[in-house]
């Protein structure tokens, strides 16, 4: 019988590793519930029409990476490559749109796409991302750009850097397709290319082929077509970044994987991952909504990959081997098996009264069970036999600091809950 492993390409987590990982994500939604964003939880798999429409066919998302099966009723069915689409159909099935503007939402979970799978890049993966839903303000902008930025700070990071752009209006891409589309028209491309191309010019600029690369050195770019309304606006978003200190470096190639963007556009980058050193990004999406059915309102989001940003933490140094996250408070030992039913009771108790904590099991000898509190990360530590039972009192131990002080039994839930 063989030996049963996960699908290439799963990046999946475990203790002790899954500790950092869920600190990760947690800090990343914490800055978005901290800037009024509400949880909004999405199907895991969608109308395969939606991903077509909202995130457009001649990106490499739609036309090679999307997991899509038909379920027993013949329904094309996929299983989500990102958050925006699905957000943006929630808001119109359920005319959260009809509500005070904008809608501000946050999202998490698992994400698949069908790529080559290399360090950095999974089959499935996991993003935190926001969407503000209902105008086109400069200040959305630069408030979505900052809710990652702080989560980033937050966490410690250093070395990365934000890059922006503008993809303007309608008025600035016509412009600038018209005159795209006639340099294009005297490069020599494959087929493929050219088919992609027809879709949408623009991805020839997200093309990572050298030789495309050079081809598209000359390229005229859209930064010298913004309208003077789209223009004014990126000039908005760029004085609003300066003031708060955040810096940023314009980059006039950006179009980022998806179809929709339009106006501000932004990816952060670390500069610790090598090739696959997005860690974050989004943009402004004007039109997508109408796309897919609803009214003609704006959209800014963006999503942060929890894996990148995790491989990141770890490149910088962040966590390591004497980092622990636990959120234990306290970690119990039972001098022998006569305690343990007295101790059980107590976790019980403790942890009804809001108090996160654990105990030895099993039959281990104290110097064992004493590693296991060590390695349990909890902020204190108590042993407890039959002398402790009698008087009622603990001698509660500091593991940061070994320092420990006599506790009544009786009060320990009041001496958490006091600290």
């Amino acid at each position: 019988m063989r030996e049963l492993q996960a699908p290439k390409g799963v990046s999946e987590y475990f203790p002790p590793r899954s500790q950092y990982f869920e600190f990760v994500r947690e800090t990343l939604i914490e800055s978005a519930r901290k800037s009024g964003y509400q949880l909004m939880e999405l199907p895991v798999f969608e109308d395969t029409e939606l991903f077509k429409r909202g995130v457009g066919e001649s990106t490499d998302v739609v036309s090679k990476e999307m997991y899509t099966f038909e379920d027993r009723g013949g329904r094309s069915l996929t299983l989500r490559p990102e958050g925006t689409a699905g957000v943006m159909r929630s808001v119109i099935e359920n005319k959260l749109d009809k509500l005070t503007l904008p809608v501000k939402v946050w999202y998490s979970g698992a994400f698949f796409r069908a790529e080559r799978p290399q360090a950095g890049r999974y089959r499935q993966f996991y993003q935190v991302g926001i969407e503000a839903i209902g105008l086109n303000d400069p200040e959305i902008d630069f408030e979505v750009i900052a809710v990652a930025d702080r989560a980033f700070k937050k966490l410690g990071l250093k070395s990365y850097r934000l890059e922006i752009t503008s993809l303007g209006d309608a008025t600035s891409r016509a412009s600038h397709r018209k005159d795209l589309v006639a340099y294009l028209s005297n490069l020599k491309l494959d087929e493929a290319t050219l088919a992609r191309a027809a879709l949408n010019p623009l991805r020839l600029f997200d093309d990572k082929r050298p030789e495309i690369q050079e081809e598209m050195s000359g390229a005229p770019l859209l930064l010298d077509y913004l309208s003077t309304e789209s223009a004014e606006s990126f000039a908005r978003v760029q004085e609003l970044l300066t003031a708060a200190k955040i810096a940023f470096t314009i980059n006039p190639r950006m179009v980022r994987g998806l179809d929709y963007y339009t106006g501000t556009t932004f990816e952060f980058v670390s500069d610790k991952l090598g090739a696959q050193s997005g860690i974050g990004g989004g943009g402004r999406y004007d039109g997508l909504m109408a796309e897919l059915g609803g009214s003609d309102l704006s959209g800014i989001g963006f999503g942060l990959g929890v894996d990148r940003v995790l491989l990141a933490c770890e490149a910088e140094g962040l966590f390591d081997s004497t980092t622990n996250k636990s959120e234990l408070d306290l970690f119990i030992v039972a001098l022998s098996s006569t305690e343990k039913a007295f101790v059980s009771n107590l976790l019980n108790d403790l942890r009804n009264a809001g108090v996160a904590c654990d105990m030895a099991y099993g039959d281990r000898a104290l110097k064992g069970a004493m590693k296991s509190a060590d390695k349990s990360g909890a902020r204190f530590s108590a042993v407890i036999g039959s002398d402790e039972i009698k008087s009622g009192t603990v001698a509660l131990k500091d593991m940061n600091t070994g320092v420990s002080k006599e506790v009544r039994i009786s009060t320990l839930s009041a001496e958490f809950q006091a600290n």
